[in-house]
């Protein structure tokens, strides 16, 4: 069972910046999967945010967040994160992680629950 814990969302004034966390419980390891990010405004699909393959190269952005977000992973740490500045108040939504056996936009096997972002104008 893959478990993913996402924290390190909250509230920030546009501009800002916040850094995101998945970490992987249990006998999770990071290491045997890509890692993405996704994110779900209300009343809107899940769009792709970003992904990082199993270690560490080839990062991919979605085009709204390229320049503005990175996504990185400490392996030895289990550890996914997902640093975002000059953030705008469309980067308001529930942010998930997701693992899966390739990086991309699609193909995630296992998900967390989730973390709150909003942006304030």
């Amino acid at each position: 069972q893959v478990q993913l814990v996402e924290s390190g969302g909250g509230l920030v004034q546009a501009g800002g910046s916040l850094r995101l966390s998945c970490a992987a419980s249990g006998r999770t390891f990071i290491n045997n999967y890509a890692m993405g990010w996704f994110r779900q405004a209300p009343g809107l699909e899940r769009q792709f945010v970003a992904t990082i393959s199993r270690f560490g190269s080839s990062p991919y952005y979605a085009d709204s967040v390229k320049g503005r977000f990175t996504i990185a992973r400490d392996n030895a740490k289990n550890t996914v994160y997902l640093q975002m500045t000059s953030l705008k108040p469309e980067d308001t939504a529930v942010y998930y992680c997701a693992a899966g056996q390739r990086a991309g936009v699609t193909g995630y096997d296992y998900w967390g629950q989730g973390t709150q972002v909003t942006v304030s104008s």
